[in-house]
């Protein structure tokens, strides 16, 4: 039995009559579909009994399928290129037309009041020092004079994660850490993230923080007055009335709290300062003389003071919000505000 190959001759010019590759793509399936007229070749070997007429067959299937290969991805290339021609004859750009709008991020809130503060008091001299947020307890509260067992400690909900390291509650071990590592004077403010477990509409898990510590020979209690009375005019408005209220941390002595005239009601009293025109801002003191002893400070020597604020609180006194989550629910209404 010979091999069989009528109905094969027109291939050549089916193919060069394409006139698209789904026309292409009819002409392959006939030829070299599962059931094409090629493929259907490889049936007709198993009826050749001579090897060598098989041979020979199977050769000149190759061949035919080769060929047919060959004249298909030509004419495949040159329809694609035609196809992409036409294309872009029939599209056109008009590169002088203005770009899609841009829509810029903008700076957070509590990012933006951060930032203003570090430049405030860099602007006086201050040093930024950071230091890390899982913190041992012997910085966060036994070198702050806030030994274990001592009832200051239930001002601070802390987070523990071992009977002896916790997520600081405030930043003041970097003032630690600072002392035990320089000798006086030290000026710096520590910036950052702590934690307490508290959260409603004035407190949350996580805020953030800038403490300050400044320590020198003749260091007074009028320096800090003068210091944070210019930052907090520097923050809300040369206008802004400013007071100090004796008050209790157990690392100053003595202790105050700082107020300033409410900026919601220009100090006549309303319902956020509760009628009395005043807003606690931070906290503040000298710093007291056992605190120099764990740091090996000469207390008859050095005299030193400290204060520290929320940020998140600062910020809502400057951008009139009253509640704290709304910096960290990330509703793009709100920060677009800002």
């Amino acid at each position: 039995m010979q091999l069989d190959i009528s109905g094969l001759e027109g291939y050549r010019t089916e193919i060069a009559q394409a006139g698209s590759l789904d026309a292409l793509y009819q002409v392959k399936v006939k030829y070299l579909g599962k059931n094409g007229l090629i493929s259907n070749l490889n049936r007709q070997l198993k009826d050749i009994s001579s090897h060598e007429d098989k041979k020979e067959a199977g050769m000149k299937i190759g061949s035919l399928r080769a060929d047919f290969e060959a004249l298909h991805d030509a004419k495949e290339l040159e329809l694609k290129g035609a196809e992409k021609n036409a294309k872009l004859t029939g599209e056109s750009l008009d590169i002088t037309l203005p770009g899609l709008p841009f829509t810029a991020g903008s700076i957070h809130p509590v990012t933006k009041v951060f930032d203003e503060i570090v430049d405030i008091f860099s602007a006086m001299g201050f040093e930024v020092a950071i230091g890390p947020e899982v913190e041992h307890d012997f910085y966060n509260f036994e070198a702050l004079n806030i030994p274990k067992e001592h009832p200051a400690r239930d001002m601070q909900d802390t987070f523990y994660i071992t009977d002896e390291i916790l997520m600081r509650t405030h930043t003041s071990p970097v003032q630690v850490r600072t002392m035990l590592k320089n000798k006086p004077p030290v000026k710096i403010i520590a910036p950052g993230k702590v934690y307490r477990c508290d959260s409603d509409i004035t407190h949350t898990p996580m805020f953030h923080q800038v403490e300050g510590l400044l320590v020198d020979e003749r260091t007074t209690f009028g320096d800090l007055k003068g210091i944070l009375t210019v930052f907090i005019q520097k923050m809300f408005g040369d206008n802004v009335p400013v007071r100090f209220r004796p008050s209790f941390f157990p690392f100053t002595e003595p202790s105050a709290e700082v107020d300033m005239g409410c900026v919601i009601c220009g100090s006549k009293g309303c319902r956020v300062c509760k009628q009395t025109g005043w807003l606690e801002i931070l906290g503040c003191g000298m710093v007291d003389p056992a605190v120099f002893k764990h740091v090996d400070y000469d207390a008859e020597k050095y005299r030193g003071f400290a204060f520290g604020m929320g940020i998140e609180r600062i910020a809502m006194l400057k951008y009139g919000i009253d509640d704290l989550r709304l910096f960290f629910e990330n509703h793009l209404k709100f920060l677009k505000q800002f």
